[in-house]
């Protein structure tokens, strides 16, 4: 081979290694340039959901749909190289200003999720309350009223009739992708966490156990919405209690009717025949009926020592009570109310 051709040949072979040189450099070059140095602009911290069902492509959407800018081939390499599709994790994650892909991929494959705050709300049934969590959270909401049968609450110590008592409402710190059994422990560990030595200590100085507490407040719940008024309404039905009195409360009577929202108890509807008609059955019924509210447990816990036993709704609507020590004063104060009510017409 002359030396003309071997010259040729150092000469292609050196054009050839050069391209690929650059091509490498340009392609991992860049690759390295959106995996690790580019950087995520953002005025706040903004927040993707992942599920279950999204892979990398629908990830990488959530990631462009908050930070339009940010440089997600960087995140589809590292999804390319690392099975992604196998090891994604579902959650509630950020995306910060001056993330890189990097930082992105990694907080999401090793599941570092930002809680999400849970608020249980006080309804008046409790399958409503599942309703509203579940649309706060990834789980659906048939899988969380799966817990709620008699089998499944009875492992978190209550019946049928004591699970509105279980959820105390208020706002909670989980994981967006909590499993319904994990968060009926939650529930079980916050009512645990409620019912401290002091608050059962109280309890039991009302001559109350924890559930009858709850029963009893969400009475207190449905007879008034003052929570100033509160504390004196659960002195009044333990003043009952105590006088083995029947507690003669309206809401349980409603409740025992299917309609908590009647505005009117007619004499008739006094003879219900149900264990929640406090009329005809005396004590605590077998159960709240409704989630009660944190005041009108600390109501029940706290209650105003006074001299009352009867108690009627005030007849200028106001939501709130007169009180009566004698049954004369409260015949007088139950004829103003029922004079207000067919003022207005209002049969029930």
């Amino acid at each position: 081979m002359g030396k003309k051709r071997k010259k040729d040949i150092f000469l292609l072979l050196g054009f050839i290694a050069t391209a690929v040189i650059i091509f490498l450099v340009c392609t991992y070059g860049y690759d390295y340039y959106t995996v690790k140095i580019k950087k995520v602009e953002l005025e706040k911290t903004e927040f993707i959901y992942i599920t279950k069902e999204d892979n990398s492509e629908t990830v990488i959407e959530k990631i462009k749909k908050v930070a339009p800018d940010a440089p997600v081939k960087g995140f589809k390499r590292l999804a390319e190289h690392n099975n992604f599709d196998k090891r994604k994790r579902s959650g509630k994650y950020a995306i910060k200003d001056g993330d890189t892909m990097s930082d992105i991929y990694n907080r999401i494959v090793s599941k570092q999720q930002t809680p999400v705050r849970v608020t249980i709300p006080s309804t008046r049934d409790v399958q409503m309350a599942i309703g509203a969590i579940s649309k706060q959270l990834m789980v659906d909401s048939a899988a969380l009223a799966a817990y709620t049968n008699p089998t499944a609450i009875s492992c978190f110590g209550h019946s049928k009739e004591s699970t509105p008592g279980f959820f105390i409402p208020d706002t909670y710190e989980v994981y967006w992708d909590i499993s319904a059994e994990d968060f009926f422990e939650k529930l079980a560990s916050w009512e645990r966490q409620f019912w401290n030595s002091e608050r059962k200590a109280k309890a039991e100085t009302a001559g109350l156990t924890p559930k009858e507490v709850a029963t009893l407040a969400s009475i207190v719940d449905e007879e008034t919405s003052n929570i100033q008024e509160m504390p004196t309404v659960a002195g009044l039905y333990i003043n009952r209690l105590k006088k083995g009195m029947p507690l003669q409360a309206d809401p349980t009577v409603k409740f025992a009717l299917g309609d908590p929202t009647r505005k009117r108890i007619l004499i008739k509807d006094l003879e219900v025949n149900s264990p929640y008609n406090t009329y005809k059955v005396k004590g605590l019924p077998p159960g709240p009926i409704r989630i009660p509210t944190k005041q009108a447990l600390e109501s029940v816990l706290n209650y105003k020592k006074h001299d009352y036993l009867y108690m009627c709704a005030k007849e200028d609507f106001s939501g709130t009570h007169n009180f009566a020590k004698t049954l004369s004063e409260h015949n007088v104060n139950a004829q103003k109310y029922q004079k207000a009510l067919n003022k207005l017409n209002i049969k029930k």
